[in-house]
């Protein structure tokens, strides 16, 4: 089951002479949607006045929908007079640049003295203002939207929970993917870019990814990683396979794991398309670190025989397939076949590219949503622990569709935590001051009880302790 939510606007006057409440909204790009809308919907009963500002003032003005409690302002983030304008006029800051972006407008915030919510994960820039930060007062909230966001609110919950019972966690595994909801899922590899299609095409790089799985700890290079996936089955939506993320320990000490035996995230996809992906990963077509010559008058079928043995006979449909070791018949190769990978005639006209960008802008022909399309959020923890000498198990899964390619599956659950959290912070719900993530009752409990309210539920079920199984993980 889906769940579908549409928000309405309702343009009332104000009812009262209080001094509106200024939040200046930094980026109105497409995770904006649903945190614009959530703000200016509660704009009347909590005062509120949104300043938007983007480099499009285009943009930031289709965002505001003409509502009388918007104003939307053509910001260059760069113009440094501009923006600690803006920022001194604001009672908050939202940040929704790219995350590099981000800390100009923290030490801003700093100066000026001013609360700043972004949905970023917290940088080693932004680490370093934590001391000016509390000594001021000041409530820096980040990776407060999806994944880093509700993941953390909706696994510290629990964690919490069983601790306060007297439970030991002896595992957690945590997996979350944007995925294209079913009624829209009309290619072979099940699925499109629902967000940053450089990020899909770049998963995984950078170092092996790594966990620990029953006290060891376990690392998966790059070139074999998608060949290492574990399957998820999800009650109405049937199968899906995750695949590690780089770093599963970046949060053991944060979510109080320390002593944890088996931790693990990951990245969720539909059964099959990690099998299909590594098909790249193996021919080298993901790799980002060098530029291929004369890019740009390149066709598709020259770009993938640019990585395949020279052969006065075989054709380039031949040669792949020996290549890669799959048939005619094989669903490997009607999912390359789908991509138009082929083509003599289609040109990838990006001057000195990387192979990596070469391969989105092909992807991006068979899996760019369409107008009609809708995509969907999966997200899936497994809770393992220890009580009064027996071990149990909670899984938690939640399933969230979009209502459209405005708000989204992925606009609302990055935007909502990000507007609900600030005003939390508005209203002095939220207190501890501080460079942080979520993961502490005063933010994931009032967030979570209302996300319900927008779809985002989910569903807990308790179950006898699987804990480790070798069967579950391909290759292991």
């Amino acid at each position: 089951m889906g769940f579908f939510v549409t928000i309405k606007f309702i343009h009332l006057l104000p009812t009262t002479n209080k001094r509106m409440r200024q939040i200046l909204i930094i980026g109105a790009g497409r995770s904006a949607s649903s945190l614009i809308q959530y703000l200016l919907n509660k704009s009347n009963e909590e005062n509120l006045h949104l300043t938007i500002g983007d480099l499009s003032l285009e943009l930031a003005q289709r965002k505001t929908n003409n509502h009388p409690n918007a104003t939307a302002i053509a910001l260059d983030i760069n113009n440094e007079a501009q923006r600690q304008a803006e920022i001194q006029k604001a009672d908050i800051v939202i940040s929704m640049l790219p995350a590099h972006m981000h800390i100009e407008v923290a030490k801003d915030c700093v100066t000026f003295q001013k609360n700043m919510v972004t949905a970023s994960y917290i940088s080693d820039a932004m680490q370093s203002l934590d001391a000016e930060v509390k000594a001021k007062g000041l409530i820096f909230m980040n990776e407060i939207g999806l994944d880093p966001g509700i993941d953390h609110m909706s696994a510290m919950k629990v964690i919490d929970d069983i601790k306060a019972k007297g439970g030991k966690m002896i595992l957690f595994e945590s997996f979350c993917g944007g995925l294209v909801a079913p009624e829209s899922d009309t290619n072979l590899w099940n699925y499109k870019f629902t967000w940053a299609p450089r990020n899909v095409v770049l998963a995984g790089q950078g170092g092996a990814s790594k966990f620990i799985q029953e006290g060891k700890y376990k690392y998966i290079p790059y070139h074999k990683l998608f060949r290492r996936t574990e399957f998820l089955e999800v009650e109405g939506y049937g199968k899906f396979e995750g695949y590690a993320n780089r770093d599963s320990l970046k949060y053991r000490s944060v979510y109080g794991l320390d002593d944890v035996l088996t931790l693990y995230r990951g990245t969720i996809r539909r059964v099959g398309f990690s099998k299909a992906w590594n098909m790249f990963v193996q021919l080298g077509m993901t790799d980002d670190t060098y530029v291929m010559e004369d890019s740009e008058n390149m066709s598709y079928r020259d770009f993938i025989n640019s990585f395949l043995p020279y052969s006065p006979t075989d054709s380039v449909e031949i040669k792949t397939r020996l290549q890669l070791g799959i048939e005619q018949d094989d669903i490997m190769w009607d999912k390359l076949l789908e991509l138009d990978l082929f083509n003599p005639n289609k040109k990838v006209g990006l001057k000195n590219a990387t192979p990596a960008q070469i391969l989105e802008r092909i992807l991006n022909d068979s899996w760019s949503l369409q107008p009609e399309d809708k995509d969907m959020i999966v997200m899936y923890h497994k809770f393992g622990y220890e009580l009064k000498g027996e071990r149990k198990q909670i899984d938690s899964k939640m399933v969230c569709i979009g209502d459209d390619q405005t708000y989204t599956a992925m606009a609302k659950t990055v935007g909502l935590p990000v507007a609900m959290a600030t005003l939390q912070i508005l209203n002095g719900n939220i207190k501890t001051p501080g460079v942080q993530l979520p993961i502490r009752p005063e933010v994931y409990n009032p967030i979570l009880k209302e996300l319900e309210t927008f779809g985002v539920i989910f569903k807990e079920t308790e179950m006898p302790y699987v804990g480790y199984n070798p069967d579950r993980l391909l290759g292991n």
